[in-house]
C-alpha cells in the first residue's frame, strides 16, 4: 500500500451551495418548533394574567409576523448557510488578519455563552453584576497598562466609533478652553485608515493629509507646513496600512503639541506592538485597540465590536459617561467624573458589548505580560516570513522597501503581474475563493496601484503561511498560463461572478423581508 502523497500545498476546495430559501419563505402557517406552556393555575393566580399586568397601549394588536417553522427545518437551514460561509475555522485566514477573522480561542467563547453572561441585562442593579463590572473594570487597568493611558471607555461599538470619539473629545476639550471655533482641522495621512479623516468630518472637522516623503514615511516638513492655531487634531495609524512604522512619531506629536493641538493614535491593528512601544511615550494624548481585532474577540456577521478607547488624565471629564470604579467595597457607575458641560456625553446607550469585553479580558488573562509581548514578536516573525517569500517573486513588489522591513502586515503591489498579464488584483481576489482562501486588496481609492495586504497576525503556523503561499503562487503562475481562468473566476464557492450593477439601482433590493413583500407585490 502506497503512502497517500502530501507534497501538493495547494488544496482541493469546492464550497457547498444549496439554493436555500429565506426562512420566512420557509413559514408554515401553525407550524411549531417548540410550544411555550402556559402558566401554572396556582402562579396565575397569585400573579394575575400576562395581558392583565402588561398597560394596554404596550400590547400589540396583532401577532408578530415572524417565521413558523420545525425545529428539523430550522437546523437544516441554518446549517446549510453555515457551510456557505468561510472563516477561521475553516480555511487560513491571512487576507485581513486581526480585521476580521483572528482566532479566538474556544474556551473564551463558552465563557461569553454561559448564562451568567447570555441572561444579564444592562438596566440591572449594580449590586447584582458586579462579576461583570469587575472584569470590565479591570480590563480597563490592563488597556491602561498597555497603552499608557490614564482611563478607558468601552461604549464606542468599533474603530470607526472609537475615532469619532477622539475627534468629539478634541472637540470638547478646546471648546471648554475657549478654542472650540478656531481650531477647526485635524491633520492625518492618507495611509491612515479612512475613517481617520471620515469620523472626524462628521464631527465636523476640516481634513488635511499628509503625503508621505520619498521613503514612505508621513512627510515632516509637510505637517510643519500646515499645523498652527486652527489644528485641533492629529490623528493617525503607526503602522500605517502599508506596513511602515514612523519610528519619528514623537517628533510629530511634539511639534501638534507646541502649537496646542491633540494627537490620537489609530491602534486598531496593535498586534505587532504589545509590550513593545505604548502610546504614551509616542506622545498621544488618546488612543484606541479594537478588542475584536488585537485582541481576539473577532467579528460575527460584522460585529460585535468594541473600540476601547483610553485618554490621558485631563481629558478624563469629558469621556462619556458611566464609567466604571471601585470604592473598596464594590464595583459601580460613575457619572460624577464628568464635565457636565463639556463632556461628550454618551455615544452608545449601554457600557459597551459585555460578551467582547469578557473575551479579551480572558485572552488577556491567559497570556498575561510576557504573552502579550511574544503575540508581538510572533506576528512580526509571521509577517517577515511571509514577506521575504512573496518578495522574491518576480510579479510581486511593495512601495518604499528600500533597507526596512514591515511590522505586522504589508500592503503590496501586483502591477506588474497586471502589466505583463492583464489580470488585476480583483481578479486574484476572487480566484483565491476558488481554494477557500481570503484574500483583501485595500482601501479605496488605491493609493497603491493593484494593491494586495496581508496580515498574518501571531495567529498560523509556518506550514499555514506555507499553504498560504504556495496558492498564492500557484494563482500567479496561472495568470501568465491560463488567464481565462482566473477572470472567470471564482468556479468552486457558492456565488460565481456577481453583476454588482443592480446595488445602483433601489429597485432591485431590499433590505428587509418586509420592503422585499412591499416591492414584489
Amino acid at each position: 500500500m502506497k503512502r497517500i502523497d502530501r507534497s501538493n500545498k495547494v488544496r482541493k476546495f469546492h464550497q457547498a451551495q444549496w439554493n436555500e430559501s429565506i426562512i420566512f419563505e420557509l413559514s408554515r402557517k401553525g407550524e411549531r418548533g417548540i410550544l411555550v406552556p402556559k402558566a401554572a393555575k396556582e402562579v396565575e393566580e397569585k400573579t394575575g394574567k400576562l395581558e392583565d399586568l402588561i398597560p394596554d397601549r404596550m400590547q400589540r394588536k396583532t401577532p408578530p409576523a415572524l417565521p413558523e417553522i420545525s425545529q428539523p427545518r430550522v437546523l437544516r437551514h441554518y446549517t446549510r448557510i453555515s457551510q456557505e460561509t468561510l472563516g477561521a475555522d475553516v480555511n487560513i485566514e491571512i487576507g485581513q488578519g486581526t480585521c476580521t477573522v483572528k482566532y479566538s480561542p474556544k474556551i473564551n467563547d463558552q465563557l461569553a455563552r454561559l448564562p451568567e453572561m447570555t441572561e444579564l441585562h444592562p438596566r440591572q442593579d449594580p449590586e447584582t453584576v458586579q462579576g461583570i463590572l469587575q472584569i470590565m473594570h479591570e480590563t480597563d487597568l490592563y488597556m491602561r497598562e498597555i497603552s499608557g493611558m490614564d482611563r478607558f471607555t468601552f461604549q464606542p461599538s468599533g474603530g470607526s466609533q472609537a475615532i469619532m470619539v477622539m475627534a468629539a473629545l478634541a472637540r470638547a476639550y478646546h471648546e471648554a478652553n475657549g478654542e472650540g471655533q478656531e481650531r477647526n482641522e485635524v491633520i492625518t495621512t492618507i495611509y491612515s485608515h479612512p475613517s481617520d479623516a471620515a469620523a472626524p468630518a462628521v464631527v465636523g472637522y476640516n481634513i488635511i493629509y499628509l503625503q508621505p516623503d520619498e521613503d514612505g514615511y508621513p512627510d515632516f516638513d509637510a505637517l510643519k507646513a500646515v499645523v498652527g492655531p486652527k489644528t485641533a487634531a492629529f490623528i493617525v495609524a503607526n503602522p500605517e496600512d502599508t506596513g511602515v512604522y514612523n519610528s519619528r512619531v514623537k517628533e510629530f506629536t511634539d511639534l501638534v503639541h507646541q502649537h496646542g493641538g491633540l494627537c490620537g493614535y489609530d491602534q486598531a491593528n496593535a498586534n505587532g506592538l504589545l509590550g513593545v512601544t505604548r502610546a504614551k511615550e509616542a506622545g498621544f494624548d488618546m488612543c484606541f485597540f479594537n478588542l475584536h481585532k488585537t485582541f481576539s474577540t473577532p467579528h460575527g456577521c460584522g460585529g460585535p465590536a468594541v473600540g476601547a478607547t483610553g485618554v490621558v488624565e485631563k481629558l478624563v471629564p469629558y469621556l462619556p459617561a458611566p464609567l466604571i470604579d471601585f470604592d473598596g467595597k464594590s464595583y459601580f457607575l460613575n457619572y460624577d467624573f464628568a464635565d457636565p458641560d463639556h463632556s461628550i456625553g454618551k455615544v452608545r446607550l449601554f457600557n459597551g458589548v459585555a460578551p467582547v469585553v469578557l473575551k479579551a479580558y480572558a485572552w488577556i488573562r491567559s497570556l498575561g505580560a510576557e504573552g502579550l509581548y511574544e503575540v508581538a514578536k510572533v506576528a512580526v516573525l509571521n509577517n517577515n516570513y511571509l514577506f521575504r517569500k512573496l518578495m522574491a517573486l518576480d510579479c510581486v513588489d511593495a512601495p518604499y522597501t528600500k533597507g526596512k522591513q514591515r511590522v505586522e502586515q504589508v500592503r503590496y503591489t501586483l502591477a506588474k503581474l497586471y502589466e505583463d498579464t492583464g489580470i488585476t488584483t480583483g481578479d486574484i481576489q476572487r480566484r483565491m475563493m476558488d481554494f477557500g482562501m481570503h484574500y483583501w486588496t485595500s482601501h479605496h481609492p488605491y493609493y497603491v496601484p493593484e494593491p494586495m495586504t496581508l496580515e498574518p497576525t501571531e495567529t498560523p503556523s509556518k506550514e499555514d503561511l506555507d499553504e498560504y503561499i504556495e496558492t498564492l503562487k500557484h494563482v500567479f503562475n496561472e495568470a501568465y498560463t491560463n488567464p481565462e481562468i482566473i477572470k472567470t473566476a471564482p468556479h468552486n464557492s457558492v456565488c460565481h461572478q456577481i453583476d454588482e450593477s443592480d446595488m445602483d439601482d433601489p429597485e432591485k433590493w431590499a433590505v428587509s423581508w418586509r420592503v422585499y413583500l412591499r416591492k414584489t407585490q
